[in-house]
Formats: C-alpha cells, structure tokens, sequence
C-alpha cells in the first residue's frame, strides 16, 4: 500500500511538472489534491474497536509517503530521501522502544470458546487467563443443544503476545472442543 501511494504520488507530481512545462499549469493544484485524497484514504483506515483505535498510524504513513512521492517526482531527492529515513526510525524503531517502556498497555479482545459438557470449564479458562494476567471484561454463556457451552468471552490483555499461548493453553483444556480470537 505503502510503495503505491508514494510511486504513484511521485507519477503525478511528475505528470504536474510536465504539464507545468508542456502548457503552462500551475504544479500545486495536482499536488494539492493529492494530499487530499490521500487524507481521505487514510481516514478509511482508522477503525474504532471497543475502548481502542486502530489504524491512525496506517494513516499518517499513507500520507508521509505520498509526500515522499510528491518529493521525489518533483525532484527533491534529499528531502524524500531524508523523510523516508525518519519515517521508517519511527515506525520500526521508536515502535519497539515504545513495546519496552510501556509494558502496561491493555489490550482488549474477545475469545470464543466451544467446549462440551458443563459450566465447570469457565473455572478451567479463568485459570488460564489470569497466569496471564489477563482480565474478563464481560462474558456471556450459551448452552447448545447437545449438551455443548459456548462462552464468549471480552477480554483485557496485557500484551498482543499473549494471545497464541493462552489459544494453545484454552484449546489443550479437557472438554474445549474450539477456541477463536474473534472481531467485535
């Protein structure tokens, strides 16, 4: 996504400066409605999820990058060049000093489990998630048919890594037929 906008702002910037020198157009007004429209793409990445947003930094890298492209296309090598080393320090970098420093930073998802028999397996998964010091939110029970329960399950993480090891520990208990990291 990324190398599209920013090759693709470098094309029109380029296409600007052509125009510019082939009949006299003014070079900004392409330019311009880049910016926009880039503003308007990122603006679709943004997501509320629960108590979190997701994808603001999707979209400002989506913009940086089509000012990257606008840089190049119009020739300022330096300035793209020198963006590009900030932008990419910021979102690898500063990303894994910011995982060292905040350490206490939730996360919130939302598990379902299939499992069979009675209630006495939500004992079994409540033990499992506060070895990770994880915290049930809200959850609600349902029992099927055939004797199954399906919990769902809202949960605050401590970390994103979490997620897989308490899957294994949740699915490897007695009676959990399925277990699911779902959206919403």
């Amino acid at each position: 996504t990324h190398i599209l906008v920013s090759i693709s702002a470098a094309l029109v910037m380029c296409l600007s400066l052509f125009l510019y020198e082939t009949v006299g157009a003014d070079p900004t007004r392409i330019a311009g409605h880049v910016l926009s429209g880039i503003g308007f793409l990122g603006a679709g990445t943004i997501l509320r999820y629960r108590v979190s947003v997701l994808g603001l930094t999707t979209a400002a890298s989506l913009w940086a990058v089509a000012g990257v492209g606008l840089a190049t296309g119009a020739g300022f090598y330096f300035g793209a060049t020198v963006t590009t080393v900030i932008i990419l320090i910021s979102l690898f970098w500063l990303n894994k000093l910011v995982d060292r420093l905040l350490l206490q930073r939730d996360w919130y998802r939302r598990l379902r489990i299939e499992m069979k028999g009675s209630f006495e397996g939500l004992e079994q998964v409540r033990r499992v998630l506060s070895s990770y010091d994880s915290e049930i939110k809200d959850f609600s029970v349902e029992k099927g048919d055939g004797g199954e329960v399906q919990l769902i399950l809202d949960l605050r993480l401590l970390s994103p890594r979490d997620e897989e090891p308490i899957l294994k520990e949740v699915i490897s208990l007695a009676g959990v037929k399925r277990a699911v990291w779902k959206e919403g």
